[in-house]
């Protein structure tokens, strides 16, 4: 749903305000392209992204830890129970490895964690130059999600044999090593869950798969001429605010019910709407998103002038309503 990037990375980044220039280094070069970059509903821009500024546009193969590295990470000691703020302490400064490596410091007691889950992730991450504490999800910062099995070997190998409430320390070598205690919160749901809202008169209708994907059927008559902010189901989590970084699912066809793009599929993964509110999408997403509870199903009706006006966006015609069914599944 991000118009006219040329890739998608997993934005699903881990505490994405936590420590930012350092995620964005890590965790966050775990990329997906398997978005069409021709019918995203993105309004605000029409640059591409820049491959060079991306970590996964040219993917390499993972150096694998030493015996060194091995050894280094053993003796960092985490001291501190899941579910509260990690003490990390490094045996030397600087603390260097080579190659990412990671092991089970807690392995937890909730559920079991699988290969393709989509889960909630906390973190604190400290500079390996001096200890410092880049930033926690303990202190107030966002917590972010992970889709396991996402390309981070190092930490996915090891989320699959631990359980939620978890802790795994990790290091990552970039321009310089960052340690990090990732702690496993729990499963997010792939769709909207909470209570059906009966929607107006006049509207598409929608009807779900067993997977939850929406087959949207077009309305008869004119296409409204303002933006319809319709939930279908009401969730019961967080109210999404301007600023949030909110996870998706969605669909999306023209007024007539030709389909252009859609999260669901396979090989297809949820998108996230970075900085809704002023996110680079359409003004239909970041005005009918916030407000919305995590959870939600949520119709939108966008006319033309709160989408593309009358530009052509790949397959979308110009001055075209466009209709969307949006799962909100985290923020």
């Amino acid at each position: 749903m991000h118009a006219t990037t040329t890739r998608r990375t997993r934005a699903h980044r881990v505490a994405a305000t936590v420590a930012a220039a350092a995620l964005a280094l890590t965790l966050a070069a775990c990329g997906d392209d398997n978005s069409s970059t021709e019918s995203k509903p993105n309004a605000t821009t029409s640059a591409s992204a820049d491959p060079s500024a991306d970590p996964s546009a040219a993917p390499t193969a993972a150096a694998t830890a030493s015996a060194e590295d091995i050894a280094a990470l053993e003796s960092v000691k985490v001291e501190g129970k899941p579910g509260t703020q990690p003490t990390i302490t490094l045996p030397e400064k600087p603390f260097t490895v080579s190659a990412n490596v990671a092991r089970v410091v807690d392995e937890g007691s909730g559920d079991a964690i699988a290969d393709g889950d989509l889960i909630e992730l906390g973190l604190t991450a400290v500079d390996g130059s001096d200890g410092k504490i880049l930033g926690s999800t303990h202190d107030g910062e966002a917590t972010g999600t992970w889709t396991v099995g996402s390309a981070l070997p190092v930490l996915d190998d090891l989320l699959t044999t631990v359980k939620f409430g978890a802790q795994i320390l990790m290091a990552l070598p970039q321009d310089t090593t960052t340690v990090y205690v990732v702690e496993p919160l729990r499963v997010i749901p792939l769709r909207a869950e909470g209570k059906a809202v009966a929607p107006k008169d006049g509207l598409p209708t929608v009807k779900l798969g067993e997977d939850g994907a929406p087959t949207i059927t077009p309305a008869k008559g004119d296409a409204p001429t303002e933006l319809v902010v319709q939930p279908l189901i009401e969730g019961t989590g967080k109210t999404v605010e301007a600023g949030d970084n909110v996870l998706v699912q969605y669909s999306g066809v023209l007024w007539d019910g030709t389909a252009f793009d859609s999260s669901w599929g396979e090989g297809r993964t949820p998108f996230t709407v970075a900085n809704v509110g002023q996110a680079q999408v359409i003004d239909g997403w970041n005005e009918g998103l916030v407000g919305q509870k995590v959870g939600s199903q949520v119709l939108l009706v966008v006319p033309p002038e709160k989408g593309y006006k009358d530009q052509q966006q790949g397959a979308i015609p110009p001055n075209s309503t466009l209709v969307f069914v949006v799962d909100i599944l985290f923020a």
